[in-house]
């Protein structure tokens, strides 16, 4: 009977939406770097993708089928572990593209950024669910900063200014959930705006650049200008319905980089156009819909916090990842959720969409 109920109130809306985008991932992917790679490794990027895609809906069953609530008992515990992880980094992890962001465990290489963004709602969660409704000065607000900030720096110095936004992302839409005094709020984004030339002054050279590349690309079409303006040509040449999959230039000849990753939104537009990308558009909205719809239903206020962080994280990564690729937004290195190829970032993902099913499961008691 237990069962039947929870089957009832599975969202399997969201489940749909998700699994759409996995799959049309596992597509592009295979698009986009089928060629680039030796024919015996052809597909060696999808493969690999496709079985930890698998490996995760057997981890998402079981986190849709225990308690949620029994995470609030490992916020603070969670939130040392991930501390550990990102010093870890620090000390003993591998470096790529200029930053020092993966430990290698055997053939398996992980980013403990992308898992500490989930760790970290959890944490916030649990750390604001007695300040509901207290956040009414600065003085209510450190604590909360202070708990974020240690993260924030640790991830900052990787350097990874993608994931840092993301935590500020985070941060705002729980405390806002909260119910911080709106005024505060207000007073907080003034003071961000007020502080940008002292944050730019602690902004590495290639992250300047790519703040000035934004506003004019053409300053350096050759170097950090490059990805930009291929992936605005890329977008603009599939038109409307495309070039259609395996067609794609930009992408098959290797003008666009990164085609797999940060940029495989662009892959989509090259060679599924407009209606590809108006398609993948829509199920994302899907996704966030029904992550403000948990949210407001949730059962708890554990819940709500924990339905508006993931929410708030997959927005951020969808407005900023196709807002980057299509130009009006500058380049962060931020992988667009369930699509972008990567072992962590799926992993973060799915793991997300498993808890905001398992909270929708039980927005009401069962009553049997």
């Amino acid at each position: 009977m237990m069962n039947k109920r929870y089957l009832r109130r599975t969202d399997y809306i969201l489940i749909a939406a998700t699994a759409a985008i996995v799959i049309m991932s596992l597509v592009i992917i295979g698009s986009a770097t089928h060629i680039n790679t030796p024919s015996e490794e052809r597909y060696w990027f999808v493969q690999r993708q496709g079985i930890f895609a698998l490996v995760n809906v057997a981890l998402a069953a079981f986190l849709m089928n225990f308690d949620y609530k029994v995470l609030q008992g490992y916020g603070n515990k969670l939130y040392v572990f991930n501390l550990i992880l990102l010093v870890a980094v620090m000390l003993v992890g591998q470096s790529a593209l200029g930053a020092q962001r993966w430990i290698t465990i055997g053939p398996i290489s992980i980013q403990p950024s992308e898992f500490s963004k989930l760790i970290m709602i959890i944490s916030i969660a649990t750390m604001l669910d007695d300040k509901i409704g207290h956040l009414n000065t600065i003085r209510d607000l450190v604590p909360v900063a202070a708990y974020v900030g240690v993260p924030f720096l640790l991830v900052l110095k990787q350097p990874d200014l993608g994931t840092s936004l993301v935590f500020m992302a985070i941060f705002f839409g729980m405390i806002y959930i909260a119910g911080i005094n709106k005024k505060l709020l207000l007073g907080i984004f003034a003071a961000g705006i007020a502080a940008f030339p002292l944050f730019w002054h602690f902004l590495k050279d290639y992250q300047k650049m790519r703040l000035t590349v934004f506003m004019n690309p053409n300053v350096d079409p050759l170097g950090s200008g490059y990805h930009i303006i291929q992936s605005k040509i890329a977008i603009g040449s599939g038109m409307l319905f495309g070039k259609g999959l395996f067609g794609g230039t930009q992408s098959q000849l290797n003008f666009l980089p990164e085609n797999h990753t940060d940029f495989i939104f662009a892959v989509v537009g090259e060679e599924l156009g407009f209606v590809g990308v108006t398609f993948l558009l829509l199920l994302y909205l899907i996704v966030l819909w029904r992550g403000v719809v948990t949210a407001r239903d949730a059962g708890d206020t554990f819940g709500r916090l924990l339905a508006t962080g993931i929410t708030s994280m997959l927005a951020f990564h969808v407005l900023v990842n196709v807002g980057m690729t299509m130009g009006i937004m500058p380049v962060t290195g931020i992988p667009l959720p369930l699509m972008s190829y990567g072992v962590s970032s799926l992993t973060t993902n799915i793991m997300s969409i498993a808890i905001l099913l398992n909270i929708e499961r039980r927005k009401q008691k069962l009553v049997f």
